[in-house]
């Protein structure tokens, strides 16, 4: 490999610098989130266990299935809900990664965005994980939890987990400024995960109220990935994935920036 000009023979390049520098944390970061917590992989896989059973009781009362069209309630509810922990955990994991990080801060390669980053690959890999195993489980079931349409399926997926990226991006730089702010955030997941559409569906909700809360990216992305599951569904009206995609890459934008700005006063902290 030809040497950068100018660099000393031998020298690495500021790319093979900056792997090496992901590599080691993300290997940091995998033992820690998998190993140091003997639960970590139990409540991984509990926590939407335990919201699917929740949901199911709760139908039972409202027969929240009959608002569904042309899917069945169970696997809809595990696609929303796989579909939102991921942008959920790439938001908050993302709040805590600069300080969680900010001893190697001291290596001049280290900059705050890199463990941001490397949090959220991780979070999406083991996520993508958790949701092949109800697949796998869901199909053994007896669950139609394949997708009719992979592609889209997984371009959905693809996009949910750049979505929580830019808010990662966004609240690692925010909420390491203003502590306070992090804690706002994590109260507002669950509000959250009701406005999405993620227990019960949003078609049923008045148009005004539907203009309002379809500003929200998330179920734009989290309709798409249904479709790719259920070629028959009837998404909910207004979804858009050139709105989604333009808010995101606009948050991805944005967080980039404020990383840029702020980096110096994030190294501080």
């Amino acid at each position: 490999m030809a040497n950068v000009k100018g660099a000393p023979k031998g020298a690495r390049t500021p790319w093979q610098v900056t792997r090496s520098v992901w590599y080691a944390m993300f290997m940091r970061e995998a033992i820690s989130r998998t190993m140091a917590d003997r639960m970590g992989w139990f409540w991984m896989i509990f926590e939407p266990v335990a919201m699917v059973g929740i949901m199911v009781a709760i139908r039972s009362f409202i027969r929240g299935d009959r608002l569904i069209v042309n899917a069945p309630f169970i696997p809809w509810m595990i696609a929303g809900l796989m579909g939102f922990f991921l942008v959920r955990e790439g938001m908050i994991r993302g709040m805590g990664a600069i300080e969680g990080n900010s001893a190697l801060f001291a290596y001049r390669q280290v900059q705050p965005i890199d463990p941001v980053l490397v949090r959220n690959f991780l979070e999406g890999m083991l996520r993508t994980f958790v949701f092949l195993i109800f697949i796998c489980g869901g199909l053994m079931l007896g669950l139609e939890l394949y997708p009719d349409n992979a592609i889209r399926a997984m371009a959905a997926w693809l996009s949910l987990w750049f979505l929580g990226l830019g808010l990662g991006l966004v609240t690692s730089v925010v909420a390491t400024m203003v502590p306070e702010v992090g804690k706002v955030i994590r109260m507002l997941s669950l509000p959250l995960l009701i406005i999405s559409g993620v227990i019960l569906p949003l078609n049923q909700m008045p148009h005004w109220l539907l203009e309002y809360l379809m500003l929200n990216p998330i179920p734009h992305g989290l309709e798409t990935l249904r479709l790719g599951f259920f070629e028959n569904y009837e998404v909910v009206h207004g979804t858009s994935m050139l709105y989604f995609w333009l808010v995101t890459l606009s948050l991805n934008a944005l967080g980039l920036v404020m990383h840029l700005r702020f980096v110096d006063r994030l190294k501080a902290k």
